[in-house]
């Protein structure tokens, strides 16, 4: 706690036993004492009480306060506006007659506190796309916000994203077009068996992404009927949402470089969230099947690794333990270069294949 909000505390709780002890020795109620002693309890209590609502309001910052009080606005404008129009409703015809004068402003109450609950909960749902603006010129946040994500059908298609999103990592963040769906709901009924088997796993990911509920999963109705390309609607709703892309097709991420979009590849996310392995571990590999130099074996981990085994190629088809030399990274991903313990004699010289040993 600081020192000004110590200050401020202490000037409040003052000021609260000031003005109770102050209230209750005007009253004509009760001897002094009592009522000074009176003030200052309550005094106290009230002091306590707005600590209790600092408390309770310490999350809030002043960008949510100021929402907050928009929203309260707007939403007393439209519980207005209800009972306006339920009025002239009743001026034009013989409801009001029926009904008896408590039921009316039973009614009237209603309409007040829904239209204002519903007003303020609009608002505050819809807070990230409230700004102030004058003709030309808006007014908007100096603080970086964080990025969306729009997502392609390549995504969809791919279930890794519903694990990636089940982490908590890309809450809030995720949006997918109408224009996706919709692509995808055409091609789930008139596409061949491949297009549509691919199009029907798309839109289960997107079930099961609506079922997290910490993700806050959004779609966007902008389409753009004058773009016939589904990757050029994608740019554009980026440029228009200042948001990334995320996909899973190479050949995008090369064109749109060339747009100035930024694209996120899953791929690339995938190989990099991939466990690293030290010089001097020791793993457990199966060796597969031969490698390009005398004795060399071949395996792979369980998450597509190429391990490339010294001496590995005696042990075809085992498992066995593998004390790793050295890590190569590559354009498609990690290799693992290893030499096999139960050889004893292999020296740490050693030929690195190619990539496209993979």
């Amino acid at each position: 706690m600081n020192l000004s909000l110590v200050f401020l505390r202490i000037l409040f709780v003052i000021l609260s036993i000031f003005f109770m002890t102050t209230y209750m020795l005007s009253s004509q109620t009760g001897t002094p004492q009592m009522n000074a002693l009176i003030g200052v309890g309550t005094g106290i209590l009230f002091s306590l009480l707005l600590f209790g609502f600092d408390t309770l309001f310490k999350r809030f910052n002043l960008r949510s306060f100021n929402i907050g009080i928009i929203g309260i606005f707007i939403g007393y404008l439209m519980g207005q506006a209800l009972v306006l129009v339920f009025d002239a409703i009743l001026d034009i015809s013989r409801i009001s007659i029926v009904l008896q004068p408590q039921t009316l402003e039973i009614i009237k109450i209603a309409l007040f506190l829904f239209g204002t609950y519903l007003g303020t909960l609009m608002t505050l749902r819809a807070a990230d796309e409230l700004y102030v603006s004058i003709p030309f010129i808006k007014f908007a946040p100096t603080a970086q916000k964080k990025r969306d994500l729009i997502i392609d059908s390549s995504v969809l298609s791919d279930a890794r994203i519903i694990d990636a999103s089940a982490t908590g990592l890309l809450d809030h963040q995720l949006i997918i077009p109408r224009f996706i769906i919709k692509e995808l709901y055409a091609l789930s009924e008139i596409g061949d068996e491949m297009a549509k088997s691919k199009a029907r796993r798309s839109l289960d990911v997107i079930k099961k992404l609506e079922a997290i509920p910490e993700l806050d999963l959004r779609f966007n109705d902008t389409d753009f009927p004058e773009v016939k390309d589904t990757h050029g609607k994608l740019i554009r709703l980026a440029r228009l949402l200042d948001a990334n892309i995320m996909t899973a097709d190479i050949s995008r991420v090369q064109m749109s470089s060339i747009e100035g979009i930024r694209i996120i590849n899953i791929h690339s996310l995938s190989n990099a969230l991939k466990p690293l392995m030290q010089a001097g571990e020791y793993i457990k590999i199966k060796v597969q099947r031969y490698g390009k130099e005398p004795r060399q074996g071949v395996g792979y981990l369980d998450d597509g690794t190429m391990v490339v085994v010294n001496g590995g190629g005696n042990y075809i088809g085992e498992v066995i333990d593998a004390k790793v030399l050295s890590v190569k990274h590559t354009s498609s991903g990690r290799m693992i270069f290893c030499n096999a313990c139960d050889d004893e004699t292999l020296s740490n010289e050693y030929e690195e294949p190619e990539d496209d040993e993979r």
